[in-house]
């Protein structure tokens, strides 16, 4: 049988069914970490997680490039969203999520 007489599976479209995005949002149920990982496995766990809500929130304020996410901002990002202000290292981590998430 050809590959043209083959007819493709259907997919499933966003465009074909309606996407609710304005219900309110909800966190995730909180888990505790696993124990037993050394002390610097569980900050940079924190600092990855931190950076995401981070770069999330510039990302909705606007921000799309790394090289507009200065620490000023990304720290004004922080107490908009209220988080204790990042570190510089934080900082770092954001404009790195934000380059290679293009």
């Amino acid at each position: 049988m050809p590959a043209a007489a083959v007819k493709p599976k259907p997919t499933q479209s966003t465009a074909r069914r309606p996407v609710l995005l304005d219900l309110p949002y909800e966190p995730v149920e909180k888990r505790p970490l696993p124990a037993g990982r050394p002390r610097e496995w569980y900050i940079t766990h924190n600092r990855r997680l931190k950076a995401m809500r981070l770069a999330i929130a510039l990302l909705d304020s606007g921000v799309y490039l790394p090289n507009q996410a200065r620490n000023e901002r990304i720290r004004s990002a922080a107490q908009a969203i209220g988080v204790h202000p990042p570190s510089d290292a934080t900082c770092h981590m954001v404009r790195a999520l934000m380059r290679y998430s293009r």
